[in-house]
């Protein structure tokens, strides 16, 4: 009995031998009409040529559906069969007779008399044209519909064509129209199933020597066990069948014989499938992808999706499967505390995996984050511009609204919601409302978007009131020695962001890219967050424009040595080039490098301390894992110890921290595992960039 598709559809990805298929014996076309139709396939195929749409002269027979099924065409043997395309088209009558003369002539056009045209049956040839690569054809049948049936606009019946031979797994696509065309043509575009989802084992030949596999559970991990003779030869492929584009490969290997095969549970994910064929000429390859819906494979694949920040303010969400997810900034302020969701400027909207976005934003903040979430449940949350940017700033951030005439309005964000200003509730904004409007309309504040009619967000610091306030504290706390106890636990408690323990470091590099630069914004973020007080270029721009690179390095450097601190040169092939250079024929041209980047001036104040030798014990010298390694810094700068990072991560330490150092242990290999796991990324990125400087292999 045929099988109609959409049962097929059902068997899909099920084991081998779920559906069975009615066979046809004999290579010969035919076609049949339901009853009260007469129909007549033509000897051969006809030129698939659709024409251009004319009008009917009449009522026209013409079809308005198409289905398909699914049979097997054999020789004279049932076990040599091929998959076959059975179509079926409906057939109705559209438009009625024309009146008066139309109607005279519209007979002639028929080549019928006037009067006998209502009473003669209706005739039309209909065209199925098939496609599945590399096979195109197109069948003509003539259909002829008694008088009596041919009632406009009611459907008389369907004409079948046994059947359009094709390939297991391949997609087909059907059209339908008549000679001459009077309407569209009917389309249908439908994926053939393969042997796993068809009774054709013993039918087709290709099938039969397809190795079957089987899934089961081997514990937490996956056992694919294939079912092969031992001297079969197949193929195996592991991919991802990514929706956005071609699928990955992850894993390909020949193999001989039966084979048991195990998957960590970690490298499941919802789009892994597994293709397998035979090694012989024109095999049928079989894929399905059993982990769709496996618990772990989602879990998995939230494991591994990031967040990669690219040039020009552009993004990208990354997993290996496409997933559903929305995306929308938010608003960390320092201390701790949920990062809070900014409707504007990324309203909560879905996203599309491994495509490049932009951020709408006028200037980046280390204080704004990105929240992606999945069926309401956050699942990354990551602050990009923290490592080149620095720590998250005390600033608050003003939300403006913009309505109808030029209304404008403001509030402040806190933690409990946007204050308006000026309100009078007791808040820390709105005790500072009047200053934070004052500093808007005077320009001290920074627009982060400006979104039209939408309204905008800015930025305001608020140290300086936060120094204020603590200068009367202070002079209040001068008179009683008990107040003065408690104040100072207080600014111990308040102040986070200020440490004043650790060691002074300055980190002096060379502008060599995008890409390096957050690599060199990375190690200063991380070397933060232990007891080490960092100044870096990257976080002082502004000082630096004021100032000038040459007298910017020179005050840092002395502040640094005079309280005691170590300068670190980062050396990268850049630096490595530029000290040569300024070794063997003196200073550089100044117009050859970035009017922002500090370490052509340092050598200014750096190298006398090396040729003279006062170096040792007030200078390190660092470099990247396989970007410049130690041997290729200049000899003088040899003079000191040269570490190369992250791989000496925990010597490194140890020398910045100098006498301060704790003794040899697991607190020390634990920062330099935390320093190095926040440095790795960065590197990474920084090999990937289109503009990263080249390795160094040694000394030239």
């Amino acid at each position: 009995m045929p099988v109609p598709w959409f049962l097929l559809s059902l068997a899909l990805g099920r084991s081998p031998g779920v559906v069975s298929l009615e066979r046809l014996v004999g290579s010969q076309d035919t076609a049949r009409c339901s009853p009260g139709l007469s129909c007549h396939l033509w000897g051969e195929d006809v030129l698939c040529l659709p024409g251009s749409l004319v009008r009917a002269p009449g009522p026209a027979l013409v079809p308005t559906h198409l289905q398909t099924e699914l049979v097997l065409r054999c020789r004279r043997q049932e076990t040599d069969c091929d998959l076959c395309v059975r179509v079926a088209v409906r057939l109705a009558v559209r438009g009625h007779w024309l009146e008066s003369e139309d109607e005279e002539e519209s007979g002639r056009a028929l080549g019928m008399e006037l009067g006998e045209s209502e009473n003669a049956p209706l005739q039309a040839q209909v065209v199925l044209s098939f496609q599945s690569y590399p096979t195109t054809r197109c069948v003509l049948l003539e259909v002829q519909v008694p008088a009596a049936l041919a009632q406009p606009g009611q459907s008389v019946g369907s004409a079948v064509f046994d059947c359009f031979e094709a390939a297991l797994g391949a997609e087909v696509r059907i059209w339908s129209y008549t000679q001459p065309r009077f309407q569209k043509e009917l389309n249908l575009t439908q994926q053939l199933p393969d042997c796993r989802g068809l009774q054709v084992r013993d039918s087709i030949q290709k099938c039969r020597a397809l190795p079957w596999l089987n899934v089961s559970a081997d514990g937490d991990d996956v056992r694919l066990v294939l079912d092969v003779s031992e001297e079969q030869r197949f193929s195996l492929l592991l991919y991802w069948n990514q929706a956005q584009g071609a699928s990955k490969p992850r894993w390909h290997s020949n193999l001989t014989g039966p084979q048991n095969i195990t998957l960590s549970h970690t490298d499941l994910v919802p789009c892994l499938c597994i293709q397998v064929w035979p090694l012989e000429p024109d095999s049928v390859r079989t894929s399905f992808c059993p982990f769709r819906k496996d618990p772990r494979a989602h879990r998995n694949l939230w494991r591994t999706a990031r967040l990669s920040l690219l040039p020009l303010r552009n993004w990208k969400l990354e997993a290996p499967c496409s997933l559903q997810a929305e995306v929308v900034l938010c608003w960390q302020a320092p201390g701790g505390g949920p990062c809070q969701p900014l409707a504007p400027p990324m309203l909560r909207e879905n996203v599309t995996m491994n495509k490049i976005l932009k951020f709408p934003l006028l200037k980046e903040h280390p204080n704004l984050c990105v929240q992606v979430s999945n069926w309401e449940k956050l699942q990354i949350q990551e602050c990009p511009w923290a490592d080149s940017l620095g720590p998250l700033k005390n600033d608050v951030l003003l939300v403006e609204t913009r309505g109808p005439q030029d209304n404008r309005s403001l509030c402040a964000l806190e933690p409990h919601g946007c204050t308006p200003l000026p309100s009078r509730v007791s808040t820390r904004a709105a005790r500072l409302g009047e200053q934070l409007l004052q500093d808007l309309h005077s320009g001290q504040c920074v627009q982060l978007w400006d979104g039209d009619d939408l309204g905008a967000l800015w930025t305001c610091p608020l140290d300086k009131y936060i120094h204020r306030r603590w200068a009367l504290v202070w002079l209040a706390c001068l008179l009683l020695a008990a107040v003065l106890f408690v104040f100072l636990f207080l600014k111990k408690d308040r102040v986070k962001a200020a440490p004043t323990r650790g060691r002074a470091v300055l980190l002096l590099h060379s502008a060599d890219g995008a890409g390096f630069e957050r690599a060199v914004g990375a190690l200063a973020s991380a070397l933060g967050r232990l007891p080490l007080r960092v100044a870096v270029d990257l976080w002082s721009r502004q000082e630096l424009s004021a100032q000038g690179p040459l007298a910017w390095v020179h005050g840092q450097r002395r502040q640094t040595l005079q309280e005691g601190g170590v300068v670190v040169l980062l050396f990268s092939p850049g630096a490595a080039a530029l000290c040569r250079e300024w070794l063997q024929g003196g200073a550089a041209a100044p117009g050859n490098h970035d009017p922002h980047d500090a370490f052509p001036a340092s050598l200014n104040c750096v190298l006398p301390d090396f040729l003279q030798g006062r170096a040792p014990g007030c200078y390190v010298v660092a470099c990247f894992d396989g970007l410049l390694p130690p041997d290729a810094v200049p000899a003088p700068f040899r003079a000191v110890p040269v570490y190369s990072l992250p791989s000496q991560m925990p010597d490194f330490l140890r020398c910045l921290q100098g006498r301060r150092a704790s003794r040899p242990g697991r607190l020390l290999a634990d920062r330099a595992e935390q320093v190095s796991r926040a440095l790795q990324p960065a590197l990474d990125s920084c090999f990937l960039s289109p503009g990263a400087p080249g390795p160094v292999t040694g000394p030239e």
